[in-house]
């Protein structure tokens, strides 16, 4: 069996191919990250005249169309998670690191038989996994760009968010279109201030909102003179939050499509809903990779850290954090609802926060036990039953 290695590049990608003796079986190949390039290493996997086990790593997202490329025409292929290679790079005495000497440690590790192979999702579960890792990018611009927002008017008018609930409501954004500076608002005359809320709002909002603002803008220190720029500023930035809430909602909408093919049960887990769950399922891929659920805790980084020396055992412990940080993402943003939802999981939360635990820690603590049902649900492929059902 020639062991195979292919360091993966945006451009272009470097084969190394070893014996079973650890020698390299003539000169590694360079080949262009295209169709041309592939057909280039076809060749020469075919005048190898053995067979051939190759691995490539998973390294940013150009791995992919080779990786199907090569399974398409029969070629043993498996994708290795970086990390491992990294180790593996690390037991070399010289610290090297090029495309080649890379290569060739993927070759080693393939011939040596020390390789894990990473997942490789199907078609289904690779389009929810690019459209929910998009939707959260647009949810994290979403939140930058509210808090510009707030970055102006805490200049022009500190006090108007503490006006509502929800600063990025119909009502507020009504009335920031109408002016940008505590000193406009003050000036407004009262009654088209109550009849603007009431329009925005329907009715939720009349004149004692409109009298509580005004009072707050007359009292404010919020800067007069910024009021021109500050009104541009606004305009762009609301104009932003509007069209990102409807790119969410665009995302959300084709996500639970995607969903509705595949059959799945963590939507039956409380505090689990369709972008959640399909965030989950993308991330987690074959649930058969992970036989225990600690591997599953693990790969999510949810698993402590630990650092042992000696006699010294660290006693701050905190995640790991490896693995994918959007499943960590959903699975805290699940346990935050569940727990409104499932007493047991209300009550854990509860006796870690009595334990001393900081709110966010205890939510984590959470997240991981939420997590041992998804595995359930995944594993055994029905929906979740709350325990005494």
């Amino acid at each position: 069996m020639i062991a195979v290695g292919i360091d993966v590049g945006k451009r272009s990608h470097e084969a190394c191919f070893l014996g079973p003796d650890g020698r390299e079986v003539g000169r590694p190949l360079r080949f262009a990250s295209n169709a041309a390039g592939a057909r280039l290493l076809e060749e020469r996997l075919g005048a190898l005249g053995e067979p051939a086990a190759v691995a490539l790593e998973a390294s940013g997202r150009y791995w992919l169309g080779l990786q199907r490329r090569l399974a398409a025409g029969g070629v043993a292929v498996q994708v290795v998670n970086p990390l491992q290679v990294d180790a593996f790079r690390g037991t070399a005495i010289r610290r090297a690191k090029t495309d080649r000497r890379d290569a060739f440690v993927l070759a080693d590790l393939v011939r040596i038989g020390r390789t894990r192979p990473n997942d490789v999702p199907d078609d289904l579960i690779l389009q929810l996994r690019e459209l929910t890792r998009f939707r959260w990018g647009l949810a994290d611009r979403l939140g930058e760009t509210k808090q510009r927002v707030l970055a102006v008017l805490d200049r022009t008018f500190p006090e108007f968010a503490d006006q509502f609930v929800d600063p990025f409501g119909t009502s507020a954004r009504a009335l920031l279109g109408r002016a940008a500076a505590a000193a406009e608002f003050a000036e407004i005359p009262l009654d088209e201030l109550t009849a603007l809320l009431e329009r925005a709002s329907r009715k939720r909002f009349g004149a004692d909102k409109a009298v509580a603002l005004q009072r707050a803008a007359q009292d404010s220190l919020g800067l007069a003179a910024l009021g021109p720029a500050a009104r541009l500023e606004l305009d762009a930035l609301l104009a932003q939050v509007a069209l990102l809430q409807a790119q969410i909602a665009q995302a959300d909408a084709a996500v639970a499509e995607l969903l509705a093919r595949t059959e799945q049960h963590l939507t039956s887990i409380p505090g689990v809903g369709p972008v959640l769950a399909a965030t989950i399922l993308a991330e987690v891929g074959d649930v058969d990779r992970f036989p225990r659920p600690a591997a599953l805790v693990a790969y999510a980084g949810l698993d402590p850290s630990v650092f042992e020396s000696g006699q010294f055992q660290g006693r701050r412990q905190h995640i790991s954090k490896r693995g994918s940080p959007y499943l960590r993402r959903a699975l805290y943003l699940a346990a935050h609802s569940a727990q409104l939802r499932d007493p047991e999981l209300a009550a854990f939360l509860r006796k870690k926060l009595d334990e001393g635990k900081p709110y966010k820690t205890a939510v984590v603590a959470t997240a991981r036990k939420l997590l041992l049902r998804v595995h359930a649900v995944l594993k055994e492929g029905r929906p979740y039953e709350p325990r005494g059902v």
